[in-house]
């Protein structure tokens, strides 16, 4: 987002923008593309500490949106992809920009009974203060990944720009889970965009669960917007 729809150019928090919606607006699509070191979601490796290709497609129709979005994953069983399908509204209010919207989570290959697939809830809202922009992201699902059912996470994240083509953001969040154990993680990085098209971004991931899948670890990826 990001797996999902917070993926941007620069590869940084999310920058939330409104827009009118028009039942004569025509789509506006953008396809995008990456190649990283690792995939690394809410602090735990996707892919079992390999690379990975990914790719998503977004269409826009005044402040609603839809998309999907595509990696490989390696959890060690016959699962070999995750398709994403979210969809949501922009606005804005009181100076802040917010997104509402839902993510569906589908694994390819996946074993019979390892009921990986679910749904999220999001609700966003972000603010620029000066050169930075901060923001918030709640997401909640009601049966979550694997044995988890019930689960919510919160994020707060910022993001500025030091110097033309240059980012730097963070994000620290918190997964609360109804059988596993709660915990947080946290990234920072800084991005590069090379062109409107073409960014590097380099980001070091944490969480505060010791595990080879969840340790401390510095990711790159180079991001295509077309």
């Amino acid at each position: 987002m990001m797996r999902t729809a917070f993926a941007c150019a620069a590869a940084a928090a999310v920058l939330l923008t409104a827009g009118a919606a028009s039942a004569q607006s025509a789509p506006e699509v953008a396809w995008n593309a990456a190649v990283a070191s690792d995939y690394v979601f809410r602090g735990f490796s996707q892919t079992n500490e390999d690379p990975t290709l990914q790719g998503g497609v977004d269409a826009t129709i005044g402040a609603f949106y839809l998309g999907a979005w595509a990696s490989n994953v390696d959890f060690g069983d016959s699962t070999d992809a995750e398709i994403d399908i979210y969809g949501g509204y922009r606005g804005e209010a009181a100076g802040f920009a917010f997104d509402v919207g839902v993510v569906a989570y589908a694994y390819v290959g996946a074993p019979a009974g390892a009921d990986y697939d679910y749904v999220e809830f999001k609700g966003a809202a972000s603010r620029a203060i000066g050169p930075a922009t901060i923001g918030a992201v709640i997401y909640w699902s009601p049966d979550f990944f694997g044995i988890d059912e019930e689960a919510t996470y919160v994020e707060a994240n910022i993001a500025f720009e030091p110097a033309p083509q240059w980012t730097v953001s963070g994000a620290v969040g918190h997964q609360a889970l109804d059988v596993n154990a709660d915990y947080a993680t946290w990234n920072a990085g800084v991005a590069y965009a090379f062109t409107d098209n073409v960014a590097i971004d380099v980001r070091y991931h944490d969480t505060d669960v010791s595990g080879p899948l969840s340790d401390d670890r510095v990711v790159a990826a180079l991001k295509l917007l077309f």
